[in-house]
């Protein structure tokens, strides 16, 4: 079996032995070599030709995020970003989802982590299933969006044509409507695809579960809320549910719905994972089948993994739902939307880019 071959790109010594290490663990795994910083990593990666890199954000000379541009426009190559919690640290990595990273991953106590291997068995994964992704891909998620605040308030929103998508006779139109997107690898831009095309005045709540620790929803929240029409959030213990506006589930944190009297209440907590994940797309799934009055509109889009397969299960089972998956053709990764797709419970599968006007269709 041939080997994946990384390179590690870290200013600190002990964390590129540590990650070295961790790494070359996986027998699917080869460590071909190190870099100190950017410009070391530049000229590596053009003679090396690795087919994934894990790259530190936070570095000298030149930092994660002008290596990351450089290295998706001079030597694409799929990379994994690593990242602070802090509020920066947050900001700069959706900064990196947007220059086209694979994905990231948070480094548990700071820029020197001694307890990296809390994460050890997450890189691993990160970096097989990014050596599988089409660079094609994510050099087309590079130049989606705007990164900062600045761009984003003069950012042109990304809408797709009106296409031809039949309402089943089934579904009920007359119902109060409840709108649930989950996502994980690749989901920021898609994201960023779906929700900049739903009007001000879409007559539903929006519910999205995207995977992500603590401390990077809220910015992610942030950020959408400065190019969509929609309101934006991070969802908050007991506030009411609101037509029009998108409440996306805390890191660390599921995301479920309550009744109060006829209207609907986000409620949070911290029991235990499910399928490796807190919020898990399952679990935001499986509470909203139990709401007797709604019908819903279920999203699942790029990640890896099976999560929302289950729950789309007990959401058909239940309640009036319709199901849209994202094609294999733009997801990032395409685990997530195959098993929903495997479950033979999805009505509709969509490119990223129609799936909003999809959406729309059943509002």
């Amino acid at each position: 079996m041939k080997k994946i071959k990384v390179l590690i790109v870290e200013d600190s010594a002990f964390m590129r032995k540590l990650i070295s290490d961790f790494l070359n663990e996986d027998p699917r795994i080869d460590v071909m070599g190190t870099a100190r910083n950017g410009e070391d990593a530049l000229l590596k990666i053009k003679t090396m030709k690795p087919d994934v890199v894990t790259l530190d954000i936070e570095m000298p000379i030149m930092n994660g995020l002008e290596a990351l541009k450089r290295i998706m426009n001079e030597c694409p190559t799929p990379v994994v970003m690593l990242s602070s919690t802090t509020l920066e640290g947050a900001e700069n990595t959706l900064r990196a989802m947007q220059y086209g990273a694979f994905d990231f991953i948070a480094k548990p106590s700071g820029a020197i982590s001694l307890d990296l291997h809390r994460i050890k068995e997450e890189l691993k994964e990160k970096v097989v299933e990014a050596s599988k992704t089409s660079v094609h891909k994510l050099q087309k998620n590079s130049i989606i969006g705007k990164t900062t605040l600045s761009e984003a308030k003069g950012y042109s929103k990304i809408k797709p044509k009106n296409r031809n998508i039949s309402v089943p006779y089934s579904w009920n139109s007359a119902s109060k409507k409840l709108i649930c997107i989950g996502t994980s690898t690749g989901g920021p831009r898609a994201l960023q695809y779906v929700l900049t095309n739903f009007p001000k005045n879409i007559d539903a709540p929006i519910l999205v579960v995207q995977h992500m620790p603590p401390g990077f929803t809220k910015s992610l929240a942030s950020r959408l809320d400065t190019i969509c029409d929609v309101h934006v959030k991070e969802a908050e213990e007991g506030e009411i549910i609101q037509k029009g506006t998108v409440y996306i589930a805390p890191g660390g944190y599921h995301l479920k719905v309550r009744k109060v009297g006829s209207s609907l209440a986000i409620r949070l907590d911290q029991t235990p994972q499910k399928n490796g994940h807190r919020p898990s797309v399952d679990v935001m799934f499986e509470s909203v089948s139990e709401l007797s009055d709604y019908s819903v509109i279920a999203v699942i889009m790029t990640g890896m993994g099976s999560d929302g397969a289950k729950g789309l299960m007990e959401l058909k089972k239940n309640r009036n739902t319709v199901c849209i998956a994202e094609s294999q053709e733009t997801s990032i990764v395409f685990g997530m939307p195959k098993a929903a797709i495997a479950t033979n419970m999805v009505d509709i599968v969509e490119r990223v880019e129609h799936i909003g006007d999809a959406i729309l269709k059943y509002c």
